[in-house]
C-alpha cells in the first residue's frame, strides 16, 4: 500500500474520530421526555396514559392535525401508546449518517464526506421515508430478531449505498456528481433547496428504467414557495396511463437571520401529518433531520456520526444496525435555522385531493395550519407556500410577456417581475 494512501486514511480515521467526539458520539446521552405532554414522531402521537389524563391530553392537542389526524389526536385509544412504542418508531426510520473509507467521490480525493456532506445525508434521509412509507408502510417496525420485509428493508437501504454504481441511485457520490452541473463538487456546502432539487434529479434518472421499482415514485420541487398543480398531474402520470405516488418537497425560507416565532406552531403542526416526510434543515452549519417534537424541542435524526462505510453490494446479508438510530435527541425549535425543506409522501391522487380539502376545512383555519398554505382566493397572513392551479413555466412565459411590453423605463430595476408578484426571499443555503 502507498505511503500517500496510508496517510490519507489515517488522516481520515483521526478525522472520523475528532468529528465524533466534537458531536458527542462518544459518549452516550439520555434524552429526557416529558411525562406530561404528548410525543408527535411524523403524524403517530406517542404518551404515558397514567401520567396525562385523556382531557387534559385533548386540550393539548387540539390545534394541531388535520384531517385524520384530528381523528387520531382524539380517539383514546391512542393513549395507549408508550414511550417505547415512540423508541421503536424512532428506531425504524433510517439513519444514514456520515461515512469513511468509501470509493473517491468523483473529480476528488475525498473518501469521506465527514465535515460537509450533512444536508446530503438529511436529505438522503427524508427520502428514505418516503420510499420506507411507499414500499413498506408508515406502519412498518423494524425488528432485528425478524427477518420479515427484510429484503424490502435492504433494497431501500442498497438505494443510498455509498458506492458509485448504477444500483445505488441515491449514494453520495451520485448527489456530488448531479451537482458538478450546477458548479458545486465534493467538499462544498449544500443547502436544503439545491438537496431538494438533486433528489428530485437522482429521481428522474432512476426512473428511466423501466425495470426499476423506482418508476412507481415521482419527486416534485415547489417553485418559489409555489406548488403547480399541473405540474405535479404531470410528474404524476406516465404515457402508458400509470399513476405514481408523489414525494413534494417545500424548499422555505422561515424568518430572515433566525426563525420568525409565527412559524414555530406551523411547524410543530406540519410533525402531526401522517402524509408528512420530516423536515430537513438544522441549525447554522449543522443540518438535522427534523422527524418530531415534544413541546418546545424538536425530534432529530443526525447525520453527523461518522462510520466505516458498509458494503451494500457485495455483500447480500450486510448488518443493518449501523443504518438505526437507538438515540433519539432533541434541539429548541427556536434554535432552528430559518432554510429548511419540508416533505410529504402522497401514495395515490386520492391522498393528495383529501389533504387538499383538508386544509381548506374552516375547522382546519381556526388552527395553527392557516399559516402553513394558502389556496388561491383566500386571504392568510404568513403563508408557509401556495397551491397554484396551472404550471410554473406557463407563469414564467406570462412574465416574460409583461416585461416585453414594458418600456425599459418602465422596467423593475434590478427586481424582476416575479420577486414583485410573489415577493418570496431567496433561499439562503445553509451549511
Amino acid at each position: 500500500m502507498a505511503a500517500t494512501e496510508v496517510d490519507s486514511k489515517v488522516k481520515t480515521k483521526l478525522l472520523s474520530m475528532w468529528n465524533n467526539v466534537k458531536y458527542g458520539w462518544t459518549v452516550k446521552m439520555k434524552t429526557n421526555f416529558s411525562k406530561e405532554s404528548p410525543v408527535w414522531l411524523l403524524g403517530q402521537c406517542y404518551l404515558k396514559k397514567s401520567e396525562y389524563p385523556l382531557e387534559r391530553a385533548s386540550e393539548a392537542l387540539e390545534p394541531v392535525g388535520t384531517g385524520s389526524q384530528v381523528s387520531l389526536a382524539m380517539d383514546a385509544t391512542n393513549f395507549e401508546n408508550t414511550i417505547e412504542e415512540f423508541k421503536r418508531d424512532f428506531m425504524s426510520r433510517l439513519w444514514l449518517t456520515y461515512r469513511r473509507e468509501f470509493p473517491i467521490l468523483n473529480g476528488s480525493t475525498f473518501t469521506t464526506d465527514c465535515g460537509w456532506g450533512c444536508m446530503l445525508r438529511s436529505g438522503q434521509m427524508m427520502l428514505a421515508q418516503a420510499l420506507v412509507c411507499h414500499f413498506l408502510g408508515r406502519e412498518w417496525r423494524w425488528r432485528p430478531e425478524q427477518s420479515t420485509d427484510e429484503s424490502s428493508h435492504r433494497m431501500i437501504i442498497k438505494w443510498f449505498g455509498d458506492q458509485p454504481t448504477p444500483e445505488s441511485p441515491f449514494s453520495i457520490h451520485k448527489l456530488v456528481l448531479l451537482s458538478a452541473s450546477t458548479g458545486k463538487r465534493a467538499g462544498d456546502w449544500y443547502g436544503p433547496s439545491s438537496v431538494a432539487h438533486l433528489l428530485c434529479q437522482a429521481m428522474e434518472r432512476a426512473s428511466e428504467d423501466p425495470n426499476s421499482k423506482l418508476n412507481q415514485v415521482a419527486v416534485y420541487v415547489a417553485q418559489d414557495c409555489a406548488v403547480y398543480m399541473q405540474d405535479v398531474e404531470n410528474a404524476c402520470c406516465t404515457p402508458d396511463g400509470r399513476r405514481k405516488a408523489l414525494i413534494l418537497l417545500v424548499p422555505l425560507r422561515l424568518g430572515a437571520d433566525k426563525l420568525n416565532p409565527v412559524y414555530a406552531p406551523c411547524l410543530t403542526s406540519l410533525l402531526t401529518l401522517d402524509t408528512c416526510i420530516g423536515v430537513i434543515g438544522g441549525r447554522p452549519r449543522h443540518s438535522l433531520y427534523f422527524i418530531g417534537y415534544q413541546d418546545d424541542k424538536l425530534i432529530h435524526l443526525d447525520p453527523h456520526y461518522c462510520q466505516e462505510t458498509v458494503d451494500v453490494e457485495g455483500n447480500e446479508k450486510f448488518p443493518l444496525t449501523s443504518f438505526h438510530c437507538t438515540s433519539p435527541r432533541k434541539m429548541l425549535l427556536s434554535k432552528m435555522d430559518p432554510s429548511c425543506c419540508v416533505g410529504f409522501y402522497f401514495p395515490d391522487k386520492e391522498s393528495l385531493t383529501d389533504f387538499m380539502e383538508t386544509i381548506q376545512q374552516d375547522k382546519i383555519k381556526k388552527r395553527f395550519l392557516f399559516r402553513i398554505f394558502v389556496i388561491p382566493n383566500q386571504n392568510m397572513d404568513y403563508p408557509m407556500f401556495l397551491f397554484c392551479e396551472g404550471s410554473g413555466k406557463d407563469l414564467q412565459q406570462g412574465i416574460e410577456v409583461v416585461e416585453g411590453l414594458l418600456p425599459s423605463s418602465s422596467r423593475f430595476g434590478h427586481e424582476s417581475v416575479e420577486d414583485d408578484l410573489f415577493e418570496c426571499e431567496e433561499f439562503e443555503l445553509l451549511h
